[in-house]
């Protein structure tokens, strides 16, 4: 095999992951905007927020967040201060480090994130399976399926 062979699956393997991901999010997208006003970066950021605790290392701080979310920290930052005026999430400073700014979800945020976790994972199945049925896509889905074996290591999604 040509290293511009090699190349080109090697493209063809990433446009591959491309479209499963965008198939993926936009499905996931109209089921949380119809049902629940949520986009899906707007539910990612409530379920990072949520798995938040106290004590040492409980709590991320904006950069953190932002890595967890993939979205650059002025778009986290956007991003935090539309849910705050929703009602759903709250900001408040770092009890050690005053510089710090913490963000936490609120009750009603708690209550949203809950009510939407079914659509999420309703949608997420769904398009999973119809992107099973394409046999460029269907070996991908079987590799995210198989990551359903590694529950705990993949819900914490702590940047490393």
């Amino acid at each position: 095999m040509t290293a511009d062979a090699a190349l080109t699956g090697l493209a063809d393997g990433w446009y591959a992951l491309s479209l499963l991901h965008d198939r993926i999010e936009a499905h996931i997208e109209r089921a949380l905007q119809s049902g629940h006003d949520l986009s899906v970066r707007e539910y990612s950021l409530l379920l990072v927020l949520s798995r938040q605790h106290d004590g040492p290392g409980g709590h991320l701080r904006m950069n953190q967040v932002a890595d967890a979310v993939v979205l650059s920290q002025s778009a986290t930052t956007r991003l935090v201060s539309r849910l705050e005026d929703r009602g759903l999430l709250q900001r408040y400073l770092c009890p050690d480090d005053r510089r710090g700014i913490y963000t936490d979800v609120t009750p009603a945020g708690l209550d949203l994130l809950e009510q939407a976790r079914p659509t999420h994972d309703d949608a997420l199945a769904s398009a999973l399976g119809q992107a099973a049925a394409d046999p460029e896509l269907a070996p991908l889905v079987a590799a995210v399926e198989a990551l359903k074996t590694r529950g705990a290591r993949t819900r914490d999604y702590r940047p490393v």
